[in-house]
């Protein structure tokens, strides 16, 4: 079977890339770019349904092309969502949307996955692939919504790629186990008692309760922690005051936790709780803490791993595949389909080697387009064994 695009599929997902790329969207409001992707496979000829989890897209090929529904079945899934930015690339593409911006790989994730599906119509294999374009990944775990849509019917095995700028092309990391942390964004209230600054004994000073839990909390990993599991404790974002001459009676933290072992998570969390209360008790504010939507652990399966190294050294050969090393403190809510299914998440190499790009999640971010290319290839390529390796345990 040929697994390389030819170059109308490649000249066409760097197309669809600038496209998306352009019109960036935000979370549950990617409207526009579901229409492209079903445009797209409209011209394959690929049929799909669409406002799944509102706006997200689900495609099926039968890879028999015949009448008969046929069984195993596997999915690949990219996912749809911008980011709240300003893009700062200057590239003749960049966001024509103020303040938004594909600064994920999101755009060349769709585009690569719709040119999978440009190959894998041309082949013939044994069973279903299910495309999943998924809206949400960013922030609202737009993958718990899919699922609980119906996304997962039938289906025995799911992959997905990312892209990585911290590796060139040619380099994809393959892992067994944990590559992406357990995260809990968490809110905390902080209910002080206003009053003048020259009168400081007659208040209740929410931002110094603020800055003593803040610098308490650094202690949760340093000094709580087992230092061979990787965990991190942010705060993002502080709130309080209004004029330099009154004390704040409010203030308002928000942060996240990152642990990469079930008990860790536990003592953070248990942590945070307790420290809070300390500090409430010492303060005599009242402090609530609001624990936010979060994010399961990514834990590749390992013959699904195995089928996506195998994937990837026939696409890019052996010493293209290694290791991303220590898991990272990053989340993905591929998690979510990794807790009903076995799957394999990957990374893409991505680099742009001049070192003009800016890293993700930032303002300046841009990856390779050579990736489009190798990652359509593999995932085509391991969609197939996966249909294969089902096969042969029926």
């Amino acid at each position: 079977m040929k697994f390389k695009p030819d170059r109308k599929i490649v000249e066409r997902m760097r197309e669809i890339r600038h496209i998306l790329h352009r019109h960036p969207e935000l979370a549950y409001r990617e409207k526009q770019t579901a229409a492209v992707v079903a445009k797209e496979l409209q011209r394959l000829e690929i049929p799909y349904q669409d406002g799944i989890a509102g706006t997200g897209i689900i495609a099926e090929l039968d890879g028999q092309q015949s009448s008969e529904r046929c069984e195993p079945c596997v999915a690949l899934r990219a996912d749809m969502d911008a980011i709240p930015l300003d893009e700062k690339t200057g590239l003749p593409f960049a966001s024509e949307h103020p303040g938004v911006m594909h600064a994920c790989g999101h755009d060349g994730h769709m585009a690569m996955l719709l040119g999978a599906a440009a190959l894998l119509k041309q082949m013939e294999f044994p069973g279903r692939v299910k495309f999943i374009f998924q809206p949400a990944e960013e922030s609202g775990n737009g993958a718990e919504k899919v699922i609980q849509a119906g996304a997962l019917q039938e289906v025995q095995m799911i992959f997905a790629g990312h892209v990585d700028t911290h590796y060139p092309v040619g380099k994809f990391t393959v892992d067994t186990g944990l590559i992406c942390s357990y995260t809990d964004p968490f809110t905390i209230h902080i209910h002080g008692r206003g009053g003048h600054a020259a009168w400081p004994h007659e208040a209740v000073d929410s931002i110094v309760v603020a800055s003593n839990l803040i610098m308490s909390m650094q202690t949760l990993v340093s000094r709580e922690i087992d230092p061979v599991y990787p965990a991190v404790v942010t705060v993002g974002r502080v709130e309080a005051g209004t004029v330099h001459n009154v004390i704040a009676e409010h203030a308002v933290i928000d942060g996240t936790v990152r642990s990469t072992h079930p008990e860790t998570r536990k003592r953070l969390l248990n942590g945070l709780n307790r420290m809070i209360q300390g500090a409430a008790s010492m303060s005599g504010a009242g402090i609530e803490l609001e624990l936010l939507e979060g994010l399961p652990a990514v834990i590749n399966e390992e013959k699904a791993a195995a089928l996506a190294r195998k994937a990837a050294v026939q696409i890019i050969g052996e010493e293209g595949v290694i290791s991303q090393g220590r898991p990272s403190l990053g989340g993905e809510d591929f998690a979510f389909y990794l807790n009903r299914v076995p799957g394999c998440l990957v990374r893409f190499g991505a680099r742009i080697e001049n070192g003009q790009a800016g890293l993700a999640h930032s303002s300046r971010f841009n990856f390779n387009e050579d990736i489009l290319e190798l990652g359509a290839s593999w995932l085509a390529r391991v969609a197939i064994l996966g249909l294969q390796s089902l096969t042969e345990q029926q």
